[in-house]
């Protein structure tokens, strides 16, 4: 049976378009410099971290992943080595079994390029075929209709919306918006993927 710690190990996991590695502290300067375009960590309705927090994210991610709550990963851009993003499995219950994937941020670069569906194949794959997952989940703000475009893109259904879910570190009311995968819905998310994948691979 799953445990925590096989819910929160966080294995390289790559493809032609992606690769996700353990996150660590090397990583900390070329994903301060990922998130300073554009100053991705001013977007009111998200939870980016800046520059000058990137380190004390890593130490929360890590510490969390010690205690069997999350399996975090940096996104690493295969074409030029570089650490683009970071996201995670979070919100880990290996009896049910199933997870939510959150905290994830991508670099302005690494938007639109595929990288993106590309880590959620890889990690959609982990959690339904390899920790045998009954649901994965998806949450964002409602104001972030980027976000919640990207989740329907993949496949995933709304479930509903959390209203005033969330205080903001603004002092903003968050409302969330719930998406989620089902194992049974799994195959044909994953042919959808497979072939928006091959678009990007033809582009390469």
């Amino acid at each position: 049976m799953n445990d925590h710690q096989d819910f929160a190990a966080a294995p390289v996991l790559e493809n032609e378009l992606v690769r996700l590695e353990p996150l660590s502290y090397t990583q900390q300067d070329e994903l301060a410099a990922a998130v300073s375009v554009g100053q991705l960590w001013k977007t009111w309705y998200t939870g980016i971290p800046s520059p000058q927090r990137m380190a004390q994210e890593i130490d929360r991610r890590l510490a969390l992943q010690r205690q069997g709550s999350m399996a975090p990963w940096a996104v690493v851009d295969p074409a030029s080595g570089t650490a683009v993003g970071m996201t995670t499995f979070m919100e880990i219950d290996p009896v049910s079994p199933r997870l939510e994937i959150g905290f994830t941020w991508l670099g302005r670069a690494a938007q639109g390029t595929g990288i993106n569906p590309a880590m959620k194949l890889l990690m959609l794959e982990r959690a339904f075929d390899t920790l045998g997952c009954i649901a994965v989940e998806f949450r964002t703000h409602w104001h972030n209709h980027q976000s919640r475009a990207a989740i329907a893109r993949l496949g995933a259904k709304q479930d509903g919306v959390l209203r005033n879910h969330r205080v903001m570190p603004n002092g903003t009311l968050r409302d969330t918006v719930v998406f989620s995968i089902l194992n049974t819905e799994w195959p044909a998310v994953r042919a959808g993927l497979e072939h928006r994948l091959a678009k990007y691979s033809q582009q390469r």
